[in-house]
């Protein structure tokens, strides 16, 4: 009758396919908010570390555009804000050799690789790191000495509500008939709209990248009030409109920037000039023709080459899993492990969780390396292993059979490359790679078509921490896993989870379970003298438990009812 009752009411418990990563569009939390307004200089030294001088083009097509403002008579006094690595200041000094360039950004290593750049003179550039939301110009230049403010893609990395403390550093430095030459993203262009799907918005037009730099989308009435605000009149305002073809990818997609000249107010009242007003509609043409190399993509525009030397690559075109991938060393009691994971500048702004290792997966392997007798020689499962997949590698040294499964085909791509080049053949052949969203009907007979009798160890590490995915979690791993005495040792087929609790507690863990039909029969570390010893066993005599990743780790140990 039991039993009855329980078949009854796993019957009337819907099974919905959940993959083990949230899928909800919430935006950036205010958490991540403060810390990339808080570490936005770390955020772009690394970038700077990452990519040296190589991420974009010089901007050679600046004498065609603003030519007529860097030339005439005297020496022009020109600051760049932003400088980057340099691809503002060395064409300028190359086309102009009167001129004279500061240059700051508040990256130290992107003033260090202009400082280091070939073609760098202290008498004609001065250099320097600093933080225009901040610091005091005064402190570098003189007042009112600067003839031309470059600001090349750099505003958009400010927060919106800091905008106006750049201005206002800047007009102290500028000249009263001085210009601020202007170029930046505008909103429309193609990367905001690949931003729009994913949890990186923190504010109107404001956005995250995958690296933790940010950028803003400037509309035509948020620059000119920004700056009218600020004491500025417009001279030139206009949209620059692009299509550019990636002829390999078959794609056609839009790019939009903004390019204005602005000028210190004089009291008018009008703030547009005439020149500005008949430049105020998108324009067509406004981008030199010149050849375009971003990580070998080219893009095209009615058959010629544009610059794309300021927009992303990796906003515009994306890039391939493996470039922001890095390679980690794991050492599981002995077995070393060349892991490749998505580098960790990327990893707080990824929806998949398997694209990176968790301290639990860790202590699991240490774990089955120091028991081999928990998998040898059986059918064994890994659910959610991930792309590293450290587990059921190790499990592979002993088990007949060791089936790892995720729901992300990336971290599976990456899990069939990690798995390669660790494994020896022999182990290779008792390693299978299976997608497996839970409650997926056909990745569940998929699996099932691999060990049609069921799977006598599955394991789990940290696949807990969602509360819509655990139901499904047991749900799937009750289809799956063996029937009592099917096992040639005849022990009880097992379901281990390691983890540590965050969103959902234990004793909804174990309420989940027991609909299910799994039953707890021990847990790491104990609550009291009345626990069996079995997991506590696993620890004995090989100093695991002085090499724990974390104290707030736990193992759970069910058996199918």
């Amino acid at each position: 009758m039991a039993s009855g009752l329980q078949d009854s009411k796993q019957q009337q418990i819907p099974v919905q396919r959940l993959q083990i990563y949230s899928t909800r569009n919430t935006g950036v939390s205010p958490f991540w908010r403060e810390k990339y307004e808080r570490e936005a200089k770390k955020y772009w030294d690394v970038f700077y570390k990452r990519h040296q001088d190589r991420f974009f083009k010089d901007r050679h097509y600046l004498d065609k555009e603003w030519g007529s403002y860097f030339s005439g008579a005297g020496r022009k006094v020109i600051l760049e804000v932003g400088c980057g690595a340099g691809n503002t200041i060395f064409p300028v000094i190359a086309s102009y050799p009167d001129a004279f360039v500061y240059a700051c950004d508040f990256s130290p290593r992107a003033i260090e690789l202009v400082k280091t750049h070939k073609e760098f003179e202290g008498s004609r550039v001065s250099a320097f790191v600093s933080d225009l939301t901040a610091d005091d110009l005064c402190k570098q230049i003189s007042p009112s000495s600067v003839d031309i403010v470059t600001m090349i893609f750099m505003l958009s990395a400010v927060s919106p509500e800091k905008m106006h403390q750049v201005l206002q550093n800047i007009r102290k430095v500028i000249k009263p008939n001085g210009y601020v030459l202007f170029r930046d993203y505008a909103t429309g262009d193609l990367a905001q709209e690949r931003f729009s799907g994913k949890d990186q918005k923190i504010s109107d037009n404001f956005y995250v990248r995958g690296d933790g730099t940010r950028a803003y989308y400037f509309s035509n009435e948020f620059l000119t009030n920004l700056f009218k605000e600020n004491s500025f009149n417009v001279d030139e305002l206009g949209v620059c409109c692009k299509q550019v073809e990636n002829r390999s990818r078959e794609l056609v997609m839009n790019r939009r920037w903004v390019q204005a000249v602005f000028r210190i107010s004089d009291g008018a009242n009008s703030s547009y000039s005439k020149k500005a007003s008949k430049e105020a509609e998108p324009k067509a043409n406004c981008l030199d023709s010149e050849e375009v190399k971003e990580d070998n993509v080219r893009g095209h525009v009615n058959g010629s080459a544009i610059d794309l030397s300021e927009g992303l690559a990796v906003d515009m075109f994306g890039v391939s899993p493996s470039s922001k991938n890095e390679i980690i060393e794991v050492n599981v009691r002995g077995s070393n492990f060349q892991i490749s994971v998505l580098s960790k500048e990327y990893q707080h702004t990824c929806k998949s969780t398997g694209l990176m290792l968790w301290e639990s997966a860790r202590l699991m392997a240490s774990v089955l390396a120091e028991n081999p007798n928990i998998v040898e020689g059986k059918r064994a499962l890994e659910l959610g292993c991930g792309c590293g997949g450290i587990c059921s590698m190790v499990s592979a040294k002993y088990a007949d059979l060791i089936v790892a499964t995720d729901g992300d085909a990336f971290a599976l791509e990456l899990l069939a490359k990690n798995v390669v080049s660790n494994l020896p053949p022999p182990l290779l052949t008792k390693l299978v790679t299976k997608r497996l969203e839970w409650g997926n009907r056909d990745h569940i007979e998929e699996v099932k078509e691999v060990s049609n009798t069921g799977f006598d160890v599955i394991v789990g590490t940290d696949v807990t921490y969602i509360p819509e995915a655990i139901l499904p979690l047991f749900a799937t791993a009750s289809e799956l896993i063996a029937s009592s005495g099917s096992s040639k040792d005849n022990k009880e087929p097992a379901l281990i989870l390691c983890h540590v609790f965050r969103r959902v507690d234990e004793p909804s863990l174990l309420s989940a379970a027991g609909q299910y039909g799994f039953r707890l029969v021990d847990r790491w570390p104990a609550r009291d003298s009345t626990s069996q010893s079995i997991i506590n066993d696993w620890f004995l005599d090989n100093g695991l438990k002085d090499d724990l990743p974390s104290t707030a780790l736990n193992i759970l140990l069910f058996h199918k009812d």
